[in-house]
């Protein structure tokens, strides 16, 4: 099977932090479904297509302030991550993982609070500036980012493409039933390799 892409498009690289999807941090059943579908490796893979191929590469990095000033305590992950100091600027969990450090030339916008990349920060008009037309998902998590920017991105007239083989959930069978009954509504669902071959 293979993928058109209209127009310009960008990789988006959610989350991929250390306190996020390595084991022993913050959410390790996340961190297993990580390691078990092998989804960081082919997202280097396919970041490094993106550069080839002259296009945007922007990693999405979940951060807080130490007294959590701007992230209000509104929602179960937002109490947790309070309540437990998580994911806070100048600590270890906030760094990106090896195999996925910005190189240069690409972008990080993070995220502050809620669980959409689009909204509070600068993502939308970064992309708009760039001319981009559709927008790739990769990272984690399947339960709540992931379908966020597919939605919120699709609600600003983007054009969705969710790489399957490149994000993951807290559980096989959560990631099952949010592709296949909710993303790929908003979105169209596409391999990595489908779409290195539609960039090259």
């Amino acid at each position: 099977m293979s993928i058109t892409i209209t127009g310009r498009a960008a990789l988006l690289i959610s989350e991929m932090q250390r306190g996020v999807i390595e084991a022993g941090g913050t959410f390790n059943a996340l961190a297993g479904q990580v390691a078990e579908r092998g989804i960081t490796p082919r997202i280097a893979d396919l970041a490094a297509a993106f550069r080839a191929a002259g296009l945007p590469v922007v990693h999405l990095p979940a951060t807080h302030r130490p007294d959590f000033a701007d992230a209000p305590a509104n929602t179960l992950i937002a109490a947790l991550a309070r309540k437990h100091k998580q994911m806070v600027l100048g600590t270890e969990a906030v760094e990106f993982v090896d195999e996925l450090q910005p190189v240069e030339g690409d972008f990080s916008i993070p995220r502050t609070a809620g669980m959409v990349p689009f909204h509070g920060t600068t993502l939308d008009l970064t992309l708009r500036r760039m001319k981009i037309e559709t927008v790739v998902l990769t990272g984690v998590s399947t339960n709540l980012a992931i379908p966020g920017a597919a939605i919120a991105g699709s609600d600003l007239g983007y054009n969705i493409i969710v790489v399957e083989d490149c994000i993951a959930g807290s559980d096989a069978e959560t990631h099952r039933v949010i592709v296949e009954n909710q993303l790929r509504m908003v979105a169209r669902i596409a391999s990595a390799e489908e779409v290195k071959a539609a960039i090259a």
